[in-house]
């Protein structure tokens, strides 16, 4: 091998992928030793990492093309040694001339006069803070005011980020696309308003207020179901080029806030709403209007207490049959629903705006290739008959859909192109139907997650690749509301 040409030897390198597998290949000979880590562009360093300004030197000049760099401390204790500070990083920021993307997860002793020393990284695109409790807004702006290329910066759990000047340079001055914010407490959805022109600019947009144990419970507050937000010139901005968007655990009653941009984004592609309080039909209905390209949405309701009339207050999901109407009128290159109903009981099927003629009508509108239903306890074996007759369904998803029977799954075997199903604590499905799916020999992959009577044997019969659980993960758990903290 020593006799090949450098050329070939570094074209053989980039089609290996595996880390494990590089490193030891570099440790054949100093030829390919020097190959491997000039070529090596992307690095990850975990809580063993040794912070002396001497091996920081020593690994800069291992991997001198370094673009992509993520230093994670998560599960770091004392006895691992001194975590990565601002001396390091300020070693790290001047030795990677080349760096593009940079991640710093529960880096405890970083603070503002480290992340300034990123000013030095002018090719820098993308950063991502994750629980890194000594940075404040002060910090931020160094970040906003020194790298002039940042377009990506997600912020994750940073306790002490209060105040937006950073937000209010990047929207004026930013070439910023992709901005996510999630669980800092400091900042609320309003705040968002102040990014001002940079709204034009922004592809992907998320925010997550912070998390709470009671995040799925019915508050008190009652909202207006006929209040019209969009009817109101209030923020003058666009976010035209917006195409990916996620707003999770936000009030915006009294005050408008970011229920306005539903109606801004004509671009938008992807849509996530989780747990927003006060938004009403007519958010989804300007939403519909605007957003002809949609191809993804996805909707994780509580119940909450709305009245359009002082004598008459109902508990339910935000949304009613209106909006999937419009939805169906205007969004017909909807490819993927998910629709998760947190809280709502099997026996009370009005606590759920949709019905599941409304549902059905979107479903029959729009080429749905992927559906994921959560406790959608409106939707019975009638409407796994409807879903039977779906031209593009490839991929199925039901989680605690009590209505369900085998008689269900008889229906959805003769779906045309499904070849993807995940059936999680539907409880009465059995063997039975399992053994409809069986005859019909579809399926690619089946997933069945605590469904108590269906048994592993039935199930292995059914597809090529099978997965099966009598026990609910925890990730299920937390995904219908029982796991505490989500």
């Amino acid at each position: 091998m020593e006799d090949l040409p450098e050329a070939l030897l570094t074209e053989i390198l980039k089609r290996i992928t595996r880390t494990s597998d590089l490193n030891s290949l570099s440790l054949v000979s100093k030829q390919l030793y020097k190959i491997e880590g000039n070529q090596r562009g992307a690095i990850r360093v975990g809580s063993h990492l040794c912070i002396a300004t001497e091996a920081l030197t020593s690994l800069c000049a291992r991997f001198p093309n370094l673009q992509k760099v993520e230093i994670d401390y998560s599960g770091w204790i004392p006895g691992h040694g001194d975590q990565l500070d601002n001396k390091g990083l300020s070693v790290f920021s001047s030795l990677c001339s080349s760096l593009v993307d940079l991640t710093l997860s529960f880096c405890s002793c970083i603070d503002d006069s480290g992340l300034a020393c990123l000013a030095n990284c002018k090719k820098l695109v993308s950063l991502r803070l994750n629980s890194t409790p000594q940075i404040t807004p002060v910090g931020l702006l160094s970040v906003a005011v020194g790298c002039t290329s940042l377009s990506a910066l997600h912020l994750i759990g940073c306790e002490k980020i209060d105040r937006v000047e950073w937000l209010e340079y990047l929207g004026r001055d930013g070439p910023l696309e992709e901005l996510v914010v999630k669980n800092c407490k400091g900042i609320n959805h309003h705040d968002f308003l102040k990014f001002g022109s940079g709204w034009m600019k922004l592809q992907k947009f998320e925010f997550e207020g912070k998390r709470g144990r009671y995040d799925s419970l019915t508050g008190d507050v009652i909202y207006d179901s006929s209040y019209d937000a969009h009817s109101m010139d209030l923020y003058d901005f666009c976010c035209e080029s917006l195409k990916d968007l996620r707003l999770a655990r936000i009030k915006t009653w009294p005050e408008v806030g970011l229920r306005v941009v539903l109606g801004k984004c004509k671009a938008l592609e992807k849509l996530c709403l989780e747990y927003v309080c006060a938004l009403n039909d007519n958010d989804m209905i300007a939403l519909s209007r605007s957003c002809s390209n949609l191809k993804s949405i996805s909707l994780w309701l509580n119940l909450q207490h709305y009245t359009s009339d002082v004598n008459y207050c109902e508990t339910r999901t935000s949304f009613t049959d209106n909006s999937l109407y419009a939805l169906a009128l205007n969004c017909r290159m909807l490819q993927m629903v998910d629709l998760n109903f947190i809280g709502c009981a099997a026996d009370w099927p009005s606590e759920i705006g949709f019905t599941q003629q409304g549902f059905l009508v979107l479903i029959q509108s729009c080429p749905i290739r992927v559906l994921v239903l959560n406790t959608a306890n409106f939707f019975d074996d009638e409407g796994m008959k409807a879903l039977s007759s779906s031209p593009y369904l490839d991929t199925l998803e039901l989680i605690l859909c009590e209505a369900v029977t085998d008689a269900g799954m008889r229906f959805i075997a003769d779906t045309p192109c499904l070849s993807n199903l995940t059936l999680r604590m539907c409880r009465n499905v059995t063997d039975v139907g399992v053994a409809e799916l069986e005859y019909a020999q579809k399926l690619e992959s089946l997933v069945i997650e605590s469904c108590g009577e269906v048994s592993l044997q039935a199930a292995q019969r059914v597809a090529k690749s099978v997965q099966y659980s009598s026990e609910c993960s925890n990730a299920l758990m937390k995904k219908i509301g029982l796991g505490g903290y989500w």
